[in-house]
């Protein structure tokens, strides 16, 4: 029986690009769902030339339990969000306890929390002069960036690092941790 990932993305998309592409040729593990809160975000496109539709839905649905419900149906065997920007609520938490997966674009618990994300989380990390930032692969809980924490890695700063640099050295972490982090967890072995 194949492993179920479901994908949850608000933006840009390379992170899931990134995980469809790992998973390719990772017979017993099938992304059985691509979705999206916005209609115009580029993973849609990006998944075009994979052959993978992204469903876009609305606050109603994701809060009224409907999309829940059709989650529920595929019984996934991870949900990640990469680049979700919405706040998962109790029920899904309750729904997929130790199943829903995040990652965030710094060394949590600095730089998380409500608003804390993508360039805004750049931003504060070359406002605060930081030596290092990272990222964090984190389970999913009823608070922003306060799940248990799965996997860390830094990466050094130079002080004279752009925003767009320190974005560009958090990416480069996500593309290579984040998919073998996801299969060490569909294995049930540490990263």
């Amino acid at each position: 029986m194949k492993q179920k990932i479901i994908l949850f993305a608000s933006g840009n998309g390379s992170n899931v690009e990134n995980i469809c592409h790992f998973f390719e040729h990772v017979p017993k593990v099938e992304i059985a769902g691509v979705y999206t809160n916005n209609s115009s975000a580029g993973v849609i496109q990006r998944l075009e030339p994979l052959g993978l539709q992204v469903e876009v839905f609305d606050r109603n649905v994701f809060q009224d339990g409907t999309l829940l419900s059709q989650i529920q149906c595929k019984q996934p065997t991870l949900i990640v969000l990469a680049g979700f920007l919405w706040k998962i609520g109790q029920d899904w938490v309750r729904a997929f306890p130790d199943t829903i997966v995040n990652i965030h674009p710094a060394l949590l618990p600095k730089y998380g929390g409500k608003g804390m994300y993508g360039q805004h989380v750049h931003q504060a990390v070359k406002d605060n002069r930081e030596t290092e930032t990272g990222i964090t692969i984190h389970y999913v809980n009823e608070a922003y960036d306060e799940g248990a924490i799965i996997f860390q890695k830094k990466v050094s700063l130079h002080p004279d690092d752009s925003t767009e640099d320190i974005r560009d050295k958090v990416h480069q972490l996500e593309y290579t941790h984040f998919p073998k982090v996801i299969h060490s967890l569909l294995n049930k072995d540490a990263p």
